[in-house]
């Protein structure tokens, strides 16, 4: 039960906040409406070169490194905050074992936190119906039992699908809607769920701060509209101006479903298993007033698609679910990555003389995504869809923005290791599946672009695997710093 005996009263205009989970959807999202009310924020990552401070201004942000499965590192937080967001899971990760990381990292959050001021952990979980749970509801609900056992007050917002510029569901959404005039699909399109607005979920979040009627409770959020997801895919065609025909196959097992998620949208196949799994089961509200308490109106499922294309038409999406997916990189860190080898590999440089340097500099930073590789684009196409055909990232990602780029983000088959304008330098690490590890770099030095493709290759299998690929290096590489190099 939480304690609060002996804590004197805090001003509730200027607080200490701890954010977890700082680089994914929510926390991006959430962070800029903590700062502007004036809160000190203390962002937790494991990685700082995967987070972009250059965004915000620095006078009430600190970040710090901490990765919740390591207990040492959890001694960077401090021990003066007064309440924190949990925001951690691990729904995406590869190793199939997420409920498992996800108690491991809220027992190690509870304790910790135990130890310091806080009074309040909000935390946002999923909808759950208690008759039938997928395992990624299941692990939701036991984190919320490992925090509610605690010192602190948790106040538990549980959400289903949401909609905004650069969700996870949005996306998944558009792929389907914008890719398939006709659609053959499972049975769990009729399955019925109540979507929220992106706007909705950061006012909850931000509302509840230390109000006492909602501590140690738990309430579910959700938009006007219950919509199963066949209607939900029809309104979005609507809104698009786009005819779609969607006819439901009943026998389609959940293995194939998956499949049929992977290859058609953006996302892994780890995460179209564990989605697939909990659209099977209905997410709807229980009725609470917690939105008339905190004054907050519920954004209808068509306006809230409205909104999120707002923000792609003007170049705002401010965060994306494809960032935060989780791989190998991810886990150990950018880091040990940003300084590219040299023994032991495969390295290719071409320099190309250029006349408008800061030209050149921006269409180096829109390269990929909608933009394209400036050549043989469908080459880039096609080694995306063979990638994908044994279980990769493909070219699906795209990037988040049309214009701007920092560390730690999705680019096509990339991640972004490095972004700086100020050295003019692109690094990129490959995500693909290959025999080994590659880097492509783009640098420029006075009037000169410098493009280094770098392959560091993993036994015989990885020098074979260079040397096939190396005859669509000359023209693939050579015509794409061509075509950047000569652009005005």
């Amino acid at each position: 039960m939480p304690w609060f005996g002996s804590q004197k009263p805090i001003n509730t205009t200027t607080l200490k906040i701890l954010l977890t989970g700082a680089t994914g959807y929510i926390a991006q999202r959430l962070l800029p409406v903590l700062l502007q009310e004036g809160h000190q924020v203390i962002c937790c990552v494991r990685d700082k070169n995967r987070f972009n401070s250059h965004r915000f201004a620095p006078e009430n942000l600190r970040v710090i490194e901490v990765d919740f499965l390591d207990t040492n590192s959890l001694q960077n937080i401090p021990e003066d905050i007064n309440l924190a967001y949990y925001l951690i899971h691990s729904m995406s990760t590869q190793s199939g074992k997420f409920e498992e990381m996800e108690a491991t990292c809220a027992n190690n959050f509870r304790d910790r936190l135990e130890k310091t001021g806080a009074r309040q952990v909000i935390y946002l979980s999923g909808i759950v119906n208690d008759a039938e749970l997928s395992k990624h509801l299941s692990s939701r609900k036991n984190v919320e039992h490992i925090l509610s056992n605690a010192r602190f007050a948790l106040t538990t917002l549980k959400a289903g699908i949401i909609v905004g510029s650069g969700s996870a569901s949005f996306e998944i959404i558009r792929d389907l809607v914008e890719k398939l005039p006709v659609m053959i699909a499972p049975q769990w399109l009729k399955t019925k769920c109540q979507p929220i607005a992106i706007r909705n979920v950061i006012e909850f979040l931000n509302g509840v701060i230390l109000k006492e009627e909602t501590y140690n409770q738990s309430f579910d959020i959700g938009g006007p509209d219950i919509l199963n997801y066949k209607e939900m895919l029809q309104r979005f065609a609507k809104i698009r101006g786009l005819t779609r025909r969607i006819g439901i196959v009943p026998v389609m097992t959940p293995k194939i479903s998956s499949y049929w998620l992977y290859f058609v949208t953006s996302t892994s196949y780890a995460l179209a298993q564990n989605l697939v799994n909990s659209m099977k089961i209905e997410v709807i509200c229980s009725p609470n007033n917690l939105a008339s308490t905190l004054g907050i109106t519920p954004i209808g499922y068509e306006d809230a698609i409205r909104m999120a294309f707002d923000k792609i038409e003007q170049n705002q999406v401010l965060s994306s679910w494809k960032d935060a997916q989780t791989s190998d990189l991810l886990q150990k860190g950018l880091t040990q990555y940003m300084e590219v080898p040299v023994n032991g590999c495969f390295v290719e440089v071409r320099r190309q003389e250029i006349s408008h340097p800061e030209a050149v500099l921006q269409a180096v930073w829109k390269i990929g995504g909608k933009t394209g590789w400036y050549y043989g684009n469908w080459l880039w196409e096609m080694r995306g869809f063979l990638d994908q055909l044994v279980g990769g990232v493909g070219m699906r990602r795209g990037r988040k923005s049309e214009t701007e780029i920092s560390a730690g983000e999705t680019l096509d088959f990339w991640r972004v290791l490095i972004a700086d304008k100020e050295e003019k330098r692109l690094l990129l690490y490959a995500e693909m599946k290959l025999p080994g590890e590659a880097w492509l770099e783009f640098k420029i030095e006075d009037k000169v672009l410098i493009q280094t493709a770098t392959f560091r290759p993993l036994g015989l299998l990885g020098r074979l695997y260079w040397y096939s690929v190396l005859p669509f290096h000359g023209f693939i590489f050579g015509g794409m710093i061509k075509n950047i190099a000569a652009i005005e």
